[in-house]
């Protein structure tokens, strides 16, 4: 197939353009990836090497990917390259260069250039096919156009211009030749009014043989692209008029039949593929129509369509198919397309597959259902062919207790490509089936799923010790409890230490003993949030449980610079003189930006009684030293305690921790 270049063949403008045609399949390419080009040429498959080839005029180079679309190479210093042919034996592949009026060979193997063969100043060589043993090539410019050709078979490459004597052409004609018909030589016009022409090269010159142009030609619009039957036998050709691309027999030039395409006035591209798939490409943006129709040869139904999209920020764009290339592979087994997005990014696009029409499957099953009881799964598979009676879809259901999987019987498909099947699923929680229609010759594979949440029995787990609270650095062994379940008997328990930054993490995992119960020792320093996990089974729901238990801080306090002390009532008792202002020392477990509070009592007619309290700010080693000072009043007894409040003191890590009274007095 030989399509135009970029900015090439103006469309004639037709009147209103009307849509027409059904949706396209759903995005069908199997590969997609970049391409590093800024305009796109031609486009050419080889087999042998599984490479494809794209030339870029305005980057003035040929890029080489594999069939995915990896680049492997870039032949460059090409000005504007354009059209693509590969050799019989895939060693080579040329490429017209009318910015240096020469044809390059490029080693297909190394992806490096192995030849250049001028045509001539001015020639400005822009398509090429290879027939009757030489490479022929459409040259000129607009409103001057002709078919040379290069002889590679002697020692030296020798050059023919000029044959047609016509001077038929407008433009550098568009070339295709065929296997089946190597002596045949197919060319078409960009320019002007619509026209091709047939050539015999088995003479080594072309002979021309059959002509459809000017006013008798009443197509009305140039050539965009064309492409012959493998047998040589037909001539098909894109046309911005209309919504088709007409077909010709190569005899005569007489129409044979016509490609819908779906669009009208936007036919840019075609191609025919060695087992005679017809491709047939339109430049249309509109994203319920195809990019790409493939037919069977004289079908008028499309066997398969595609239509390709690329993601711009999460959103889908369209792209457009226009006056790009379409190349299928020599086995027919894949479709190469280019695309340029409307950011004028290009891509490679591959369909697999193209000659198969598309199948698709649809599956639907409750959202919700009761384990162990029947449920019912429906849904259809639906093919532009339709499906041969008989046709079965593979039923598979995947759940907790057969997580890769277990065949169900299949499931009969009716005419109308519906399905549906009953099913009891013995496992709870999430259940998949997947139903899956394996193809044939003529139709795609397809598969397709659904879930159900099938209800789970609701095991009881607890976690002992919630809400108590405990001294700093007591060791505390907390016993999670599970009840009944189906098979799994394993729990993990979990501790989240307040303050520490690390958030939940493991503490231990193990089996539940015969009682149920799992146990962890750990020592508290900090509150503390102990919780066990269970992850559930086919028939018991996972579950967790937690138990939240307080630590207190270590606090001491310490009185000094009395003169005395003695045993009162069962207590240390201070004696300051009132000259003397006591040191009163706190030491506290320790934690940024902690303070403890300083709380006094006087006792007075009969009971304790508040004298107020003062907060301080502890240390980085949790110790706060406060001096007493002012006016001290003899004969009263008075007592002093330090206590980390759980918030008040500027965090919440500990449980509130009150220390012990400190009992002191005043004397003269």
């Amino acid at each position: 197939m030989r399509s135009i270049s970029a900015g090439t063949a103006l469309a004639v403008a037709l009147g209103s353009v009307a849509l027409i045609g059904s949706a396209a399949d759903p995005a069908v390419a199997d590969s997609s990836a970049a391409l590093p080009i800024t305009s796109s040429g031609d486009i050419i498959v080889d087999g042998v090497h599984r490479r494809v080839f794209i030339s870029d005029p305005s980057g003035g180079k040929v890029v080489a990917t594999d069939y995915n679309g990896a680049v492997i190479g870039t032949i460059a210093s090409l000005p504007q390259a354009d059209g693509l042919e590969l050799s019989a034996d895939s060693a080579t592949v040329y490429v017209a260069v009318p910015g240096t009026d020469e044809i390059v060979a490029i080693d297909t193997a190394t992806v490096t250039e192995a030849g250049r063969y001028a045509t001539g100043d001015g020639t400005d060589p822009q398509h090429l096919a290879l027939a009757g043993g030489r490479l022929w090539f459409g040259y000129g410019s607009v409103g001057h156009g002709n078919i040379g050709s290069l002889d590679l078979s002697g020692g030296q490459a020798r050059v023919s211009l000029a044959q047609e004597a016509e001077e038929t052409w407008n433009d550098a004609p568009l070339l295709d030749s065929a296997p089946g018909a190597p002596n045949t030589l197919a060319a078409g016009s960009r320019q002007g009014y619509f026209t091709l022409g047939v050539y015999d090269v088995s003479s080594g010159t072309a002979g021309r043989t059959a002509f459809l142009g000017g006013q008798d030609a009443a197509i009305g619009n140039a050539a965009e692209d064309l492409a012959l039957t493998p047998d040589g036998t037909e001539l098909v050709v894109a046309t911005a008029a209309g919504d088709h691309q007409p077909a010709f027999r190569t005899s005569d030039l007489s129409r044979t039949t016509t490609y819908p395409s779906g669009y009208s006035g936007a036919q840019r591209s075609v191609d025919i593929a060695p087992d005679g798939l017809v491709a047939v490409g339109t430049d249309t943006y509109a994203s319920f129509l195809p990019h790409v129709s493939i037919y069977k040869t004289g079908g008028t139904a499309p066997r398969r369509t595609a239509n390709f999209t690329d993601e711009q920020g999460g959103i889908s764009q369209e792209t457009l198919l226009d006056r790009r290339d379409l190349a299928f592979a020599p086995d027919s087994s894949r479709l190469f397309a280019v695309t340029r997005s409307l950011l004028d990014k290009y891509r490679l696009r591959v369909v697999t597959d193209p000659g198969k029409a598309f199948t698709t499957i649809t599956v639907n099953a409750p959202a919700t259902a009761d384990r162990a009881k029947s449920l019912t799964v429906s849904g259809k598979v639906m093919n532009r062919l339709g499906l041969p009676a008989g046709t079965t879809a593979a039923v598979t259901r995947t759940d907790l207790e057969y997580p890769n999987g277990k065949a169900l019987p299949a499931a009969t498909v009716k005419a109308d490509g519906t399905f549906s099947f009953t099913d009891t699923p013995p496992a709870g929680g999430k259940v998949t089936y997947k139903v899956s229609y394996a193809g044939g010759a003529d139709r795609t594979a397809a598969s397709a799923s659904d879930t159900v949440e099938v209800s789970r029995n609701s095991a009881t787990l607890t976690v002992s010790k919630n809400g108590s609270v405990y001294d700093y650095a007591s060791n505390v062994t907390f016993t999670a409890h599970l009840g009944t379940t189906y098979k799994n008997r394993t729990l993990s328990l979990y501790a989240d230490t307040a303050g520490d930054g690390k958030g939940k993490y493991l503490v231990k995992t193990g089996t539940v003993n015969s009682a149920g119960n799992l146990s962890v020792a750990l020592t508290l320093k900090r509150d503390t949030t102990v919780s066990a996990s269970f992850s559930g089974d086919a028939r018991t729901a996972p579950k967790t449980a937690a138990s939240w238990v307080g630590a207190k801080v270590k606090v001491s306090l310490s009185l000094s610079r009395s003169y005395k002390t003695a045993t009162v009532n069962g207590y240390t008792k201070y004696y300051f003189r009132k000259t003397t202002d006591p040191l009163l020392t706190t030491t506290m477990t320790a934690y940024s930006g902690r303070s403890q509070k300083l709380e006094f009592q006087t006792y007075s007619a009969g009971a304790w009684r508040s004298a107020g309290y003062t907060y301080f700010k502890l240390d980085s080693t949790g110790k706060s030293v406060v001096e007493l000072g002012g006016t001290h009043k003899t004969g009263y007894s008075m007592r002093v305690r330090s206590s980390y409040i759980n918030n008040s003191s500027n965090d919440t890590v500990n449980s509130t921790t009150h220390g012990s009274w400190k009992y002191f007095t005043f004397t003269s």
